[in-house]
């Protein structure tokens, strides 16, 4: 029989005194065993909640460049939601590469940006049993969470992946690019660590990924607990009549609330801020709901038209927190005393500017510029980021390289082309060898 090691005794009587079945200890231990050195260690111990080791290596040649520990209020919301998929694929994976395969994250080599692509590996763990004490660096309040809505716990997962493709895409053009982190349990690095602009967009499109995943999960009816909405419907309208499944828009937003929420209780401001940020990403699906209807006759024609409430496509959402993002209002910290002692507020920095509303992603602390790379601030610098020559804009060469430059090159791309329709019914095309320049920033 092996031998069980010594941190994995104790975490499984961790688990035990936790609540969970003897038999889902079993099977937990059972699985580290199999794989000796795999991620149950960095599962178990990498998101602990007071004093978590985030290694930051960046590599050249192999090397780990630096370590750095953060402390308990470094902790965000993608903590938890990121810890239950190395939960979800610590069965059958080994390698923070392969937790990187599991949520659809594809590292690159030394000090360059890794973007997210969504990969098969992903779909295939959902059958995956989930333990709720397993899932690394959960507050008490979110093990309860878990363990009483089971089911939707994959699409709280869904949806910080959502969110975080979403990030990508909105700052793809941007000097930071939602850059995610080899090798690294805190996929974004140090950059989270700061009350910037940044971390406001992360925490308010990953709160909102969250319910988005939920609502559509629930109208899709994987859920028992959850379903179509029939409390908001109203009369219907001249021409059209009620139908179809409405998305129930404001189960979702609860469970983003209460899960992601539930760490953020502490008396500072960077706990203000981040509740704050959730919620703001919470409501641009409140407001964004509207009627998607379907026409019902002969031929085409619209002689029954049945309506139901449908969120928004998500790329709508990041367009509008994108916005927010650019739009961000500058908070102050003030300190005042309660009877449960020293809290920190957030006050706006400028009384001559509107004060920020709920809608609004509020921050406190400066972003750095990101042009050169930099251990502390968590920037891979921009050389080598492909750049827009024609643009005036933060995507222009200009702008991009940091007044560095750039480089041009041509490359050859294969592209189809001269596309006939035949009848019937398929397409048939040449295949053709274009050249493009290729500017990229020295």
């Amino acid at each position: 029989m092996p031998r069980v090691a010594d941190h994995l005794r104790e975490h499984a009587i961790d688990l035990l005194h936790g609540g969970m079945r003897t038999a889902d200890v079993a099977r937990a231990i059972n699985c580290n065993v199999r794989h000796p050195v795999n991620i149950s260690q960095l599962c178990v111990h990498g998101f602990t909640q007071h004093q978590t080791e985030r290694m930051y290596n960046w590599s050249e040649g192999g090397e780990q460049k630096k370590s750095r520990e953060a402390s308990e209020g470094d902790f965000s919301i993608l903590t938890s939601m990121l810890g239950l998929l190395c939960v979800r694929g610590a069965a059958v994976h080994s390698s923070v590469r392969e937790i990187g395969a599991v949520i659809g994250l594809h590292p690159a080599g030394g000090l360059r940006s890794s973007s997210l692509a969504l990969g098969q590996q992903y779909s295939s763990i959902g059958s995956q049993p989930i333990l709720c004490g397993s899932i690394p660096g959960l507050v008490p309040k979110q093990l309860r969470f878990c363990r009483n809505y089971i089911e939707i716990m994959p699409s709280v997962a869904e949806g910080v992946k959502l969110g975080i493709q979403e990030c990508q895409h909105q700052f793809r053009g941007r000097r930071w690019n939602c850059t995610t982190i080899k090798d690294n349990l805190a996929i974004f690095g140090p950059v989270l660590d700061k009350a910037t602009r940044e971390s406001a967009f992360v925490h308010a499109i990953a709160s909102a990924g969250v319910a988005f995943a939920v609502t559509r999960s629930c109208a899709e009816g994987t859920s028992t607990m959850c379903g179509c909405d029939s409390h908001h419907k109203g009369p219907p309208g001249e021409g059209w009549k009620w139908g179809g499944c409405s998305e129930d828009a404001e189960f979702g937003v609860l469970v983003s609330r209460e899960f992601a929420d539930a760490r953020e209780n502490r008396p500072d401001a960077r706990s203000a801020m981040n509740r704050h940020n959730n919620e703001a990403g919470r409501m641009t699906i409140l407001e964004n709901m509207h009627l998607r209807c379907k026409c019902h006759g002969l031929s085409g024609s619209c002689e029954v038209k049945t309506c139901w409430w449908a969120q928004p496509d998500f790329r709508l959402l990041g367009d509008y927190l994108k916005d927010k993002y650019d739009s961000a209002s500058e908070m102050v910290v003030e300190k005042h005393r309660e009877s449960r002692g020293w809290v920190e507020t957030l006050r706006a920095k400028y009384a001559f500017f509107k004060h920020p509303t709920e809608r609004d992603l509020v921050y406190y602390e400066g972003s750095p510029n990101f042009c050169e790379p930099n251990l502390e601030t968590g920037s891979f610098g921009t050389r080598d980021r492909v750049c827009n020559v024609s643009s005036h804009g933060i995507e222009g060469c200009d702008l991009l390289c940091c007044g560095r430059g750039h480089n041009t090159r041509t490359e050859k791309r294969k592209e189809k082309c001269h596309c006939i329709f035949h009848w019937c019914c398929y397409v048939s095309c040449q295949e053709c060898v274009r050249v493009y320049d290729v500017h990229t920033c020295k």
